[in-house]
């Protein structure tokens, strides 16, 4: 952000390859190599209940982590609709091949209009399909009170939101406010959202990630994805620098540890994104 505001002919470029993008495997079988194009926005916002307190021994019905609380509940509830767009849409006819039996009829189901809603409730089962489908928000942290011996006087809650790039901020946040629907849970930015414009999937750089696959890891298919995460491409994308997540790092879809304490990559799959990323740098410098 600080380079494009202040020295940008020092990053100006025709694209750029960043992360974002990596392999899938599943059951020990590598599905396909993604190549991101887009990714969702991020928004994270404050939750704030302010209360006089008191001494516990003197409850009172008016209890500022019993008031947050039951606002998080009611956003745990709530599901925001299925948006599908170019590239996730290609993802999941893409996924539909690779898969089997009743996910890959799913998969093809959700990509017609009407999406099926069976299909949708099923793949929502599996959290990374979940969020591919639709804008998300999840209470990451808690913090309340000030003594074991006192009623509550400040209870917060940070809400982390990963918005769609179809779906705007604001309407989320007015959303937000809605379903909470209590004037005395006060809500704030953390941050202000970045939003992240597609990449157009140019034929040279999905030519060269297919063939550096092709040669790595026969007939694994390349697949253009959103990212559920989020990453600088979006600052880039923002200045109409087209930016492409790849990394050739292959992780398992059904134990993804992102930002856990145990986060880890395979050491095979490390060494083999090194030869991925030195083919394809290789390969797409050459034809300058």
């Amino acid at each position: 952000k600080w380079l494009l505001a202040n020295h940008r002919k020092l990053i100006d470029a025709d694209y750029c390859i960043n992360e974002g993008g990596g392999g899938e495997i599943k059951n020990g079988t590598r599905l396909l190599n993604e190549v991101q194009a887009s990714e969702k926005i991020y928004l994270s916002l404050r939750l704030e209940v302010k209360n006089r307190g008191g001494h516990s021994s003197l409850p009172t019905k008016d209890n500022a982590i019993y008031r947050l609380a039951e606002g998080l509940v009611r956003l745990s509830k709530f599901e925001f609709p299925v948006k599908l767009d170019e590239i996730t849409r290609a993802y999941f006819k893409r996924m539909a091949r690779i898969e089997k039996g009743q996910t890959a009829e799913d998969m093809e189901l959700i990509t017609r209009t009407p999406p099926d809603p069976g299909a949708i409730s099923r793949l929502a089962a599996t959290p990374f399909y979940n969020a591919l489908m639709r804008t998300t928000w999840v209470a990451t942290m808690v913090e309340a009170g000030h003594a074991e011996n006192a009623l509550p006087q400040t209870a917060r809650a940070v809400v982390n939101c990963r918005i769609l790039p179809t779906d705007v901020p604001d309407e989320i946040e007015r959303t937000l406010v809605k379903i909470l629907a209590d004037d005395q849970v006060k809500i704030s930015r953390i941050d202000e959202p970045v939003s992240s414009p597609p990449s157009p999937l140019k034929p040279q750089i999905m030519q060269a990630v297919e063939h550096v696959t092709e040669q790595l890891w026969p007939g694994v298919p390349t697949v253009p994805m959103m990212s559920t995460g989020a990453s600088d491409g979006a600052y880039l994308r923002n200045a109409g620098i087209p930016t492409y997540g790849v990394s050739g790092i292959f992780e398992d879809i059904d134990d993804l540890r992102w930002h856990g304490k145990d986060e880890r990559v395979g050491v095979k799959e490390f060494y083999d994104g090194h030869e991925f990323l030195y083919r394809l740098i290789k390969m797409l410098a050459s034809e300058g």
